[in-house]
């Protein structure tokens, strides 16, 4: 999509990052886990690749091994590096026990995890679809050992 404004904007600002929520107040963890398990753009990213991303370290994985075509792209990179962070979030929170969404209050999603630690996953995503370091299933074991 060229939207001439937004070029303009990039070139004195560089990309957006980042994903902003705000939850409405009823603390509803489970809602937010859904919302910002969607990424739509990855997934679809792993379907043209020939595999389905199924919410485990196996698939972060399959992710890794991606040829990283989406680097070339200025309006793809910043989603997917999003869509990579909260999936990698979402991996965590599903599989790792006392893990779960936290949200700050200017709105940047975190993982909690139960020793209290929070973990910036959409930035880790951005590291991973700008540059493929570190590893997504390296960040998800580094987590998980915790």
């Amino acid at each position: 999509m060229n939207i001439p404004f937004l070029g303009n904007w990039r070139k004195r600002h560089g990309p957006a990052f980042g994903v902003a929520v705000f939850p409405d107040g009823d603390d509803g963890h489970e809602g937010i886990a859904e919302l910002l398990s969607e990424c739509d753009l990855l997934r679809s990213q792993a379907a043209r690749e020939g595999f389905q991303l199924d919410d485990t370290a196996a698939s972060l994985e399959a992710l890794d091994q991606l040829l990283p075509r989406w680097r070339d792209d200025e309006e793809v990179l910043p989603w997917l590096g999003n869509d990579a962070g909260l999936y990698l979030g979402t991996v965590i929170v599903r599989t790792v026990p006392g893990a779960l969404w936290e949200i700050w209050p200017n709105g940047q999603p975190v993982v909690r995890l139960a020793s209290g630690r929070e973990f910036d996953v959409v930035a880790s995503g951005h590291e991973w679809a700008s540059s493929g370091a570190p590893e997504l299933s390296q960040l998800y074991a580094e987590v998980a050992e915790v």
